[in-house]
């Protein structure tokens, strides 16, 4: 589906590249200096590869919805657990594609140092950012299990939204205090501050990788039940029924 969809090579290429060079050209502008522009730069290569990543599992259920034949995903003879790792595992690698391309235009037009954090920095936060867009795509299905088509504006709504309290651009501590407060239950917080703090801004956590991966698994599980939940309702309910012909 994604090689013969436009649109998905367009997720792929045209909005990544839109994204790196209107925030880094913003950063020229600016005459900022090297760490803050990799400050602001990571958040536009987080935002667009969380986007990409929880997009395909939150498709996973919307392009049957839109084509009216939800139904007969649940008729196949596999389990919803099968559904979102295949639909994960293609967001994975989606995801993984547009990280490398917006960070080497990082790297080639914006001289940002993206070897500093080394291997295991990377990968921590790589796996950070998959765990974050696991989360919203889940919730994204229960949503689409519970209100159907009403819910596909939620598929792009919830990423901007967690990553608007995260800290994106800019410093949580900017933030009005209780939204500071949302900010440490939301896991990508805890990743940007860690990745953040090779290129020189102090950490605001001890420990960013204990919180953001303790935080990234309690909220896996408790989405996939969500998920699991709801689709029993939708049983019930005859919801499979409506959404499809």
């Amino acid at each position: 589906m994604n090689r013969r969809n436009v649109f998905a090579i367009l997720e792929m290429g045209f909005w990544p590249l839109i994204g790196i060079f209107s925030v880094g050209l913003l950063t020229r502008f600016l005459s900022l200096e090297g760490e803050t522009v990799a400050f602001i730069l990571i958040g536009a290569v987080t935002m667009n590869t969380v986007q990409i990543a929880q997009l395909d599992l939150s498709y996973a259920l919307l392009y049957s919805v839109w084509s009216k034949s939800l139904k007969h995903e649940f008729i196949a003879p596999v389990r919803l657990f099968h559904i979102l790792v295949g639909s994960g595992l293609v967001g994975l690698v989606r995801g993984l594609l547009v990280f490398v391309v917006m960070g080497c235009l990082s790297v080639y037009f914006f001289d940002m140092d993206l070897g500093r954090p080394g291997p295991a920095g990377l990968i921590f936060f790589l796996l950070g950012i998959f765990l974050n867009a696991a989360i919203i795509g889940a919730l994204v299905l229960a949503l689409v299990l519970r209100f159907g088509q009403r819910a596909e504006v939620a598929a792009w709504a919830f990423s901007y939204l967690m990553l608007l309290l995260c800290g994106l651009y800019y410093p949580v501590s900017v933030l009005p205090r209780g939204v500071q407060f949302l900010a440490q239950f939301i896991p990508m917080t805890y990743f940007l501050d860690y990745f953040r703090h090779f290129y020189g801004f102090p950490l605001v956590s001890r420990h960013p990788l204990l919180y953001g991966f303790g935080q990234s698994v309690i909220y896996l599980f408790l989405s996939y039940g969500l998920v699991c939940l709801t689709l029993k309702s939708a049983y019930k309910r005859g919801t499979l029924l409506r959404l499809s012909d």
